[in-house]
């Protein structure tokens, strides 16, 4: 008994001093040198000044693209605006020839009277108009003899007609006009009923 008592008591010591070798290398594998908490402080500052970094490219970026927006808004803006004061410059051109037509025609009715001359010169001046406006788009609607159209045409009056005419254009008021095909002027007729 006694050596199984001796045994057991230096087993006991043994055991203990193993436990204390453990105790002691887990603190120093946690913390070998003390430093760990240092460096992950350190890291954790040079996290956040990365994180800042980045967020202060990230904003001067914004503000550099939100510049150059508004001045790309000022700058359509402003051609958008030289457009509208300039769309009709070129049909106003062409038709100063037409005027100056017009004014030619107007001294030779003053000096000529014959009106079959008179008469030419006006036909020529008025095709000259016809012709420059359907080369910018312009073209007149043809209504006469058509079935009534609600969409381009507006009815200024309905009249007795044969039951063939009855619902067509009998007669045009004043003329419908197209731009590039799209209607810019509704025609007013007269109407079969």
């Amino acid at each position: 008994m006694s050596i199984n008592g001796k045994h057991h008591h230096e087993n006991d010591e043994q055991f203990q001093e193993n436990e204390q070798y453990n105790t002691d290398n887990q603190e120093n594998e946690t913390t070998p040198s003390g430093t760990e908490p240092e460096e992950s402080a350190k890291d954790a500052v040079n996290q956040e000044q990365q994180l800042a970094d980045a967020l202060a490219e990230q904003k001067d970026k914004y503000i550099r693209l939100m510049a150059e927006f508004e001045n790309y808004k000022r700058r359509t803006a402003k051609e958008r605006i030289e457009l509208t004061q300039t769309a009709g410059k070129d049909v106003i051109v062409s038709m100063l020839d037409v005027l100056d037509d017009c004014d030619r025609a107007e001294k030779q009715m003053t000096i000529d009277t014959d009106i079959h001359h008179v008469r030419e010169g006006s036909l020529l001046v008025f095709n000259k108009f016809r012709k420059i406006l359907e080369s910018k788009g312009v073209k007149a609607m043809d209504s006469i003899g058509q079935d009534f159209d609600v969409e381009s045409q507006e009815a200024i009056a309905e009249v007795p007609a044969s039951p063939e005419q009855s619902g067509k254009v009998i007669d045009v008021i004043q003329k419908g006009y197209l731009l590039n095909d799209k209607l810019i002027r509704f025609a007013k007729v007269v109407v079969g009923k």
